[in-house]
């Protein structure tokens, strides 16, 4: 595998879980105190989605891990939405180390979409 594609493999990406939308007027907004509810659209055994840069790329159920919320996948989109979720932004690795979170002299910038062709080729 070469450096730079092991490299981008490194890099960190947010990942949200997005549980419900629900719309509330500004007073709704102001009045919010702690303790008050706010009762989502959606039921408790639905699917929840997963993006990557706001863009939708799986779903799952929420379950409980120890003390911890999770969640169980239960359908992930193919390698190519994936990737295409993680935006085609310049990455800046250390080729010297592979190390995708350094940021020295020698950094070099990496095309994301070059890359992402690297890792499809290589399914």
């Amino acid at each position: 595998m070469p450096t730079d594609l092991k490299c981008l493999l490194q890099l960190e990406v947010p990942l949200i879980v997005l549980i419900a939308k629900h719309k509330l007027s500004v007073e709704e907004v102001r009045n919010l105190a702690p303790g008050a509810i706010i009762e989502l659209p959606k039921g408790s055994e639905e699917d929840l989605e997963i993006l990557v840069n706001n863009q939708g790329i799986a779903m799952g159920k929420a379950v409980k891990v120890g003390e911890n919320f999770g969640v169980r996948i239960t359908f992930v989109g193919d390698i190519k939405q994936r990737i295409e979720a993680m935006g085609n932004k310049k990455a800046k690795c250390d080729l010297a180390d592979g190390n995708a979170n350094s940021a020295s002299d020698g950094d070099s910038e990496i095309d994301a979409e070059a890359l992402a062709e690297q890792m499809l080729a290589g399914q």
